[in-house]
């Protein structure tokens, strides 16, 4: 979260336009202004209040009325400076992450700027044929009794489709966690409201959210992994000499996706419940960019043991998720739909969601770490990527190399059974 100084510098407003955000300087300025005039005020009645209880041992009647007075005029003050303090706090929550001044220029996908592309999108000499239509000719992936179990955008996968689901968590999970030096976590996948604020997601984005109400208890089920595992340390003080910290972790995600309908509704590509892996790392503000470059490289790892074709896009700044500063999106070739669409989001927040969690330094740097998250991979993503980019003439799908160690086949033939 934003001080209130920061914002009121004419920069701030011009950073924020940017990203599609015109922030109400007036309102803002005027709330802090209330705040300072009620804080001086109730300094200087304290300082009034310290002097009459000195003179009240010695004064009459009148000092001691006075005082009386002062107090109660005290408590009236911190009544209305709470109160300010509570309507300036709730504001600067709905104010989104100033954009890098780096950020390209733009308001939506279109306007992200390419910064690479690794591996040839592969050739065929058949018309490749979306995911949908192989895993459902395969018999791996199910849509029509997921719809059965839980209406739209569900999917249940079976046979070498559970198993490939499998595999890619745990290949994605060793990979980071023996050869990234990332430290694997288990987490809740129901969090507090609290929790989801600190890393921004609420309260802007509470439509987008499934959440439980049992027994009068409040509790939001995760969009990413990144919302627990950079709350594991809201609240308390990290040793600056202990950073980076690498964090990872292989959750269930869920998104109401209330802003996508009738957007990507054949296949998996936009669930409402999926499997991923999450990667964050909490780092020196003055490294944060640096640590967003390996942590990209992370994730491309991935995909480069997997075969996939793919590119790098450094997003718009009017594109930029709510609490990030600059993003990079790893976007997947899908023959099926000849495009790349995004399989993994790296952001840099800077110390945006610190400051809104409460996560500080302590020893020689003190103030905010920054935060970086990034998908490390959805397995579902991966999974359907590898159907398109793999497929074979005949109906089937090729196992890259990398991956027979984990599903035990190399290959999955048309009629859905394996080759060893």
């Amino acid at each position: 979260m934003h001080e209130a100084k920061t914002l009121l510098e004419p920069e701030a407003a011009a950073a924020l336009h940017r990203r599609g955000y015109d922030l109400d300087v007036a309102a803002l300025a005027e709330l802090a202004r209330e705040r300072k005039e009620l804080m001086e005020a109730t300094q200087k009645l304290r300082g009034e209040s310290n002097r009459l209880a000195k003179e009240g041992r010695t004064g009459g009647e009148a000092v001691r009325a006075r005082a009386k007075e002062v107090k109660e005029q005290i408590q009236e003050l911190e009544v209305g400076q709470k109160e300010v303090q509570t309507r300036l706090h709730d504001l600067l929550l709905t104010i989104p992450n100033l954009p890098s001044a780096d950020a390209p220029d733009g308001k939506s996908d279109e306007d992200a700027v390419e910064v690479r592309r690794v591996g040839e999108p592969r050739t065929y000499d058949f018309e490749p044929r979306h995911h949908a239509d192989i895993g459902e000719s395969t018999g791996i992936l199910d849509l029509g009794r997921a719809a059965k179990l839980s209406g739209a955008r569900f999917a249940v996968t079976s046979g070498a489709g559970a198993v490939l689901e499998r595999a890619l968590a745990s290949f994605f999970l060793d990979l980071h966690t023996r050869e990234h030096g990332y430290t694997e976590y288990s987490v809740p996948t129901l969090v507090t409201r609290e929790t989801m604020t600190g890393t921004g997601q609420l309260p802007k984005f509470e439509d987008d959210l499934f959440k439980t109400a049992v027994g009068g208890r409040e509790l939001f089920l995760i969009p990413t992994a990144e919302v627990p595992l950079t709350n594991l340390y809201a609240g308390e003080s990290i040793d600056a000499g202990a950073l980076p910290l690498a964090l990872t972790a292989r959750t269930q995600c869920f998104r109401a996706e209330a802003g996508s309908y009738g957007r990507d509704t054949r296949g998996i590509l936009r669930m409402h419940e999926f499997t991923k892996v999450e990667l964050v790392r909490i780092v020196n503000a003055e490294s944060s960019r640096a640590e967003l470059e390996l942590m990209v490289s992370h994730a491309e790892e991935c995909l480069k043991r997997l075969e996939l074709a793919y590119r790098v896009v450094a997003l718009a700044a009017g594109d930029l998720g709510f609490s990030a500063t600059y993003t990079y999106d790893i976007e997947v070739w899908l023959p099926g739909q000849d495009r790349y669409r995004e399989i993994s989001s790296c952001s840099d927040t800077g110390t945006f969601q610190a400051r809104r969690a409460g996560i500080r330094l302590r020893g020689k740097e003190r103030g905010f770490p920054a935060t970086l998250n990034g998908s490390g991979l959805p397995v579902g993503r991966t999974l359907l990527a590898l159907l398109e980019q793999h497929q074979t003439a005949d109906g089937g799908v090729d196992i890259p190399a990398a991956l027979v160690p984990y599903t035990g086949f190399r290959r999955i033939a048309a009629d859905g059974s394996v080759v060893r």
